[in-house]
């Protein structure tokens, strides 16, 4: 036991050398044994019951060894893994308590696996993940990958499934009971006899919220949080500018029905949404889903959100937290707003110990670049960082060297190091629209420039009709086809407006909140405007970079009224020779969903009607969009142009 002070095992006490040897020795004796045999012609005098003796026992013999060589793989796998994405030996063997279970005060039963790291001492910290996986073998190898991963670092691993899922009791419906059975997992943690006091928690997209609904337990209280990809305002995730996000709501409605992710197909997604009622969207894709309805149909922040809201949490936990996004992502935004919380916390060591990460990522999707190129894999680093992480705030090793803040800028496609977010020295800049009357489609008129120079400019005029919506090119939501993709396409519909600045003189970074302020009539009671940033190449190639919505009611009398579009954050580098580009229409299908324009329910109109919709621009009336721009290295945050031909 002395020869091997680290345990780097894969169980039991043989190591993982003499595994590998074994294994490697039992093949190669197999295949030669078959290659001698091979070679040798069977004499006449072997009769065939022998020759087939000879071949089932050779064939058994193959597949026991094979077996083998990949149980091997299995129980060596984590351990490369984790060499590979933190460059860490394993120092534990590892021993796993499958289907270790508790009752909640209703009486339904969550199960949990646990894995603890042998010989790493009677107590040890504790990684707390609450999963709303199902038991399909590529979830259970997932779980199984990290819970030796971070066990054979040390840490004691408790995996569970939320209430109704893995091997958990009761019914699954989200948000609703996991405060209660959150709160309850950690008593029960308190008292196993291997529970150190310390526990921190791990996860994003539903099981980051897990660890948001519990953030502000007493006791045991958690100790570090890692949560990558969701927030505690999952109202405002769905409900962007008034809109429901459709596209990410039947994305999971669909997934909770197959109760896997395997089985959702674009196609039932497109064939749910491409209908009305919105309410009934679950109905068109695959069947009545409970908590689809009641989403869809309340559509402010009322007692139903109220009861699953976390908002407050960022503000009362005890728990520094690391929070990782992307741009792409439909959690940023709020995301951003759990940061800021967490920078105003009243306790110093949670507001100056968390962590901000955003990447150019979508929902735990990497995103290919417009030059093709890419960054580090999502789902390495959501596990990678928290080696160190945990390390600090468990076991009160020495601090990570990472700043405060850490983002991509995409442009430059590189990763930079801030103290703070928004960036103080980001100046807002505005470019104002303005046009002929004729910005539809990218030749059109529609220009961006650094000042309102004319009045009494004719308004730009297009008809939104709710059954031919702007497709979705892109942009921040659950499922494929998401983050950075050409605009083209869709700009030269009638119902897009394009306003175009000249080429860039010189490269612009803009990094922080995009707004548009828009001034606008229409002759609806209800309807939407939509705008998206755009990064024009010199080639005429168009990407999205940030895109938002506005759902409100107007008066019917054709009066201009000013309105302010949130376009989320973002950063990126416009580089030189390039044009930024503010694209204006009134739908993003099935981003969110359709106004139908009427006034009435939205959730359950089955009769959309078209409206007319006008965008006023001059000193008088002026639209623009704001831009976070980042001052070059001489401290000067301008914009310049090459004059146009």
């Amino acid at each position: 036991m002395g020869l091997y002070p680290l345990e780097r095992w894969t169980g039991g006490s043989i190591p993982i050398f003499f595994h590998w040897v074994l294994a490697s020795y039992c093949i190669t004796w197999g295949f030669r044994t078959i290659s001698l045999q091979g070679s040798q012609p069977n004499p006449p005098s072997i009769s065939r019951p022998r020759r087939l003796r000879r071949i089932v026992g050779t064939t058994i013999s193959l597949v026991a060894i094979g077996g083998y060589f990949v149980w091997v793989s299995y129980l060596a796998a984590p351990a490369f893994f984790v060499w590979k994405i933190a460059g860490r030996a394993p120092l534990h063997a590892v021993r796993v308590e499958t289907g270790q279970s508790f009752e909640t005060v209703d009486g339904v039963r969550l199960v949990a696996d646990v894995y603890h790291p042998i010989r790493a001492g009677i107590k040890q910290p504790t990684i707390l993940v609450r999963l709303n996986y199902t038991n399909t073998l590529k979830q259970t190898l997932f779980a199984r990958l990290i819970g030796r991963g971070w066990a054979e670092q040390g840490f004691t691993v408790v995996l569970q499934g939320t209430r109704g899922r893995y091997e958990s009791g009761g019914e699954y419906v989200p948000f609703l009971h996991e405060r209660h059975d959150g709160q309850a997992t950690l008593r029960w943690l308190s008292q196993q006899r291997w529970f150190n006091g310390k526990v921190g928690t791990w996860g994003g997209s539903y099981f980051g919220y897990t660890q948001w609904a519990i953030a502000d337990n007493e006791s045991p209280s958690l100790s570090a949080m890692y949560i990558y990809e969701s927030s505690t305002d999952f109202f405002r995730t769905l409900y962007r500018g008034g809109a429901f996000a459709l596209q990410s709501a039947l994305w999971w409605a669909n997934t909770v029905h197959f109760e896997s992710f395997e089985n959702v197909t674009p196609e039932l997604v497109e064939r749910g949404a491409n209908g009305f009622p919105v309410i009934e969207a679950d109905d068109r894709s695959i069947a009545d889903v409970d908590f689809y309805n009641d989403w869809t149909s309340h559509r402010q922040r009322d007692a139903f959100w109220y009861q699953v809201d976390g908002t407050r949490r960022a503000s009362t936990t005890k728990a520094p937290v690391l929070l990782l996004a992307g741009w792409y992502d439909p959690f940023l935004q709020t995301q951003l707003d759990d940061f800021k919380a967490l920078l105003g916390h009243p306790d110093a060591a949670v507001s100056m110990k968390s962590r901000l990460v955003i990447g150019p990522w979508g929902h735990a999707k990497n995103v290919v670049l417009p030059d093709g190129s890419t960054t580090m894999n999502f789902r390495f680093v959501s596990i990678a960082n928290s080696f160190d992480w945990f390390d600090y705030h468990l076991n009160d090793r020495d601090a990570p060297k990472t700043a405060p803040v850490r983002i991509f800028v995409m442009g430059d496609n590189r990763w930079r190091d801030e103290q703070t977010w928004p960036l103080p020295r980001a100046v807002d800049t505005k470019l104002f629209l303005q046009s002929g009357g004729n910005a539809h489609e990218p030749r059109g008129d529609g220009q961006l420039a650094l000042e309102a120079l004319f009045d009494a400019l004719p308004a730009d005029v297009f008809t939104y009709n709710p059954l031919n919506p702007v497709p979705t090119r892109g942009g921040a939501f659950m499922g494929p086809g998401t983050a950075i993709k050409p605009q083209n396409s869709i700009e030269s519909r009638p119902d897009v407006l394009s306003y175009t600045s000249s080429p860039l003189a010189e490269d612009v970074e803009v990094t922080g909140y995009v707004r548009a302020t828009l001034v606008v009539s229409t002759d609806a009671p209800s309807t939407d405007f939509t705008a998206k940033l755009v990064d024009v190449y010199p080639d005429g190639s168009a990407y999205n970079i940030a895109d938002g919505i506005l759902r409100r009611t107007y008066d019917t009398n054709d009066q201009p009224v000013s309105i302010t579009i949130q376009l989320g954050a973002t950063s990126n580098v416009f580089k030189k020779g390039h044009q930024i580009r503010l694209d204006v229409s009134s739908s993003n299908f099935p981003l969110f969903d359709r106004n139908p324009n009427t006034g009435t329910r939205i959730a359950y109109e089955t009769r959309p009607v078209a409206a007319l919709q006008k965008i006023h621009q001059g000193v008088s009336t002026p639209s623009f969009i704001e831009l976070p721009v980042v001052p070059d290295k001489g401290g000067v945050p301008l914009i310049r142009f090459h004059k146009r031909q």
